[in-house]
């Protein structure tokens, strides 16, 4: 066995951590993620760095915020001079490598990583070919399409997590016969980026049946009305969600519990290959995922809020002989913490500028370890190309939780206040309450120390006027992807062409 340990790290996209067996859904089937989370640790309590697919991912990695990474939007490019999880790990000695989704934009697809065996869908630069999706068009993004266009039938998405599955089981088979002839003396490090479960709400019949007809509506409906959070109605009105019909929302949640399992049985195949190699009693497996998914919780969907369906993560990381099996915590926690916690596991040198805290002595030593339940996440838009309806000043807008209190900042509108502990769903909001002035004035305090609403509003100004002529360069020259996918249009349909 080597002294320092292997490292498998799991990322999804989109998973709601309430979407899980081991988070305590009773009706979705996810044996895999279940077993890791009976043999490893639970974390009840992971945040986001942002409700949105690139600045989490690069938060992530760099272990930054979003707004010291300078990437808020899913247009936004990371600075390759920001050293990485990735960099760190090969500081470190590995040899880190990436398989499938990693989503960062800009002509540098590896941040750090020695390889890549499978890239993302969509272009390398900022106006590249887009990605078609066929039939399916327009389902992949914040809007009303992709629930009229749910049911039964194929994501592309799902084709290409299983060629990512495959990649990743041949590579730890090809690692597994090295190390087995004594040919292959240095732990790995291997990552695997998986798409599902995002939109689109399609997957195959021999999924989507285990659910059809027992799907659940969702336990917290809210109707819209002026009772909503001025921000919360203007975004379903944009995203054209304000009326969404009964077997609109059935048919759509059948589609998402139905892309979990399927996930979840990828995964199984890449564990079975740890396994199957030998490789398992030295390797610290790490499973999250980059946001969750409202399925329809608030009357919202996809991301892009602060609500625990859409903010909140799970997170399992199992780890035989140094984590106990079957425990959970309920800490407050990030991915920046995650990203703190491998390359201490792994003995590698921290970020610098990393604001990651490595949970490993707490999680080893839960009664005496420090540690400070606090998180942040942020989500702003500026209308260039980010996704959803911005409206005449973008959207800039910061969470902060601590203990039990949570305070969703929105820079020109009210902001919210949620004590999760007495209402976990969120239904309460605390703000105007004069017997919470104190810890309202507290968390604001914390949200705007060393946030600016106002500079970050005036350097996405700044992207916005760069991006037509990255766009326009992308166009006329037409670099080649250095490392992309083939999505094919034929690759996404519904069996019965939707409703």
């Amino acid at each position: 066995m080597n002294e320092r340990p292997n490292l498998l790290y799991l990322h999804s996209d989109q998973h709601s951590p309430f979407v899980m067996g081991a988070y305590g859904d009773p009706l979705v089937q996810t044996p895999n993620l279940d077993q890791l989370a009976q043999d490893g640790v639970t974390l009840d309590g992971c945040y986001c760095p942002s409700p949105i697919c690139v600045p989490s991912r690069m938060s992530s990695l760099t272990g930054r915020y979003p707004h010291e990474n300078r990437v808020w939007t899913n247009s936004h490019i990371l600075d390759s001079a920001i050293p990485t999880l990735a960099h760190a790990m090969g500081a470190g000695g590995y040899r880190p490598a990436l398989v499938g989704r990693m989503h960062a934009v800009g002509p540098d697809q590896l941040h750090g990583y020695a390889e890549r065996l499978v890239g993302d869908h969509g272009p390398n630069q900022p106006g590249g070919r887009g990605a078609d999706h066929g039939d399916l068009s327009g389902t992949a993004g914040p809007a009303r399409v992709s629930l009229t266009k749910s049911g039964p039938g194929q994501s592309a998405y799902q084709v290409h997590d299983e060629d990512v599955t495959a990649a990743a089981v041949h590579w730890l088979d090809r690692y597994g016969v090295r190390h087995r002839a004594g040919q292959e003396s240095t732990p790995f490090s291997l990552s695997v980026g998986f798409m599902l479960p995002h939109q689109p709400f399609v997957a195959r019949q021999q999924d989507y049946a285990l659910y059809e007809g027992r799907m659940t509506m969702p336990r917290t409906p809210e109707p819209f009305s002026n009772d909503l959070h001025p921000h919360i109605r203007a975004w379903r009105e944009g995203c054209g969600i304000v009326d969404v019909p009964e077997d609109e929302i059935l048919r759509a949640r059948t589609a998402y519990w139905a892309l979990v399992t399927c996930m979840d049985r990828l995964i199984g195949q890449i564990l079975e290959a740890l396994r199957a190699n030998g490789l398992e009693d030295n390797t610290l497996v790490v499973y999250t995922s980059d946001h969750g998914e409202q399925v329809g919780e608030h009357g919202l969907w996809w991301k892009q809020t602060f609500y625990e369906d859409s903010v909140r993560v799970p997170a399992i990381l199992k780890w035989p002989g140094r984590l106990s099996p079957n425990v959970r915590s309920d800490r407050v926690c990030s991915g920046l913490d995650l990203n703190a916690t491998m390359l201490d596991a792994l003995g590698c040198p921290p970020l610098p500028q990393s604001r990651g805290r490595s949970l490993l002595p707490l999680l080893q030593s839960p009664k005496t370890a420090p540690w400070e339940d606090i998180a942040f996440s942020e989500f702003c838009l500026d209308g260039a190309g980010a996704g959803g309806p911005t409206g005449e000043h973008g959207i800039v807008q910061r969470m902060v939780r601590r203990g039990d209190w949570k305070l969703n900042y929105y820079d020109t509108q009210p902001s919210q206040l949620f004590h999760l502990a007495e209402d976990p769903r969120e239904l309460n909001d605390r703000i105007a309450d004069p017997h919470c002035a104190t810890i309202r004035n507290e968390l604001l305090a914390l949200v705007l120390d060393g946030w600016d609403p106002a500079l970050v509003r005036q350097e996405m100004a700044r992207h916005r006027a760069d991006l037509p002529i990255l766009r326009g360069w992308a166009k006329h020259v037409q670099p080649a992807d250095t490392c992309r996918w083939n999505l094919r249009p034929e690759m996404d349909y519904l069996d019965t062409g939707g409703q």
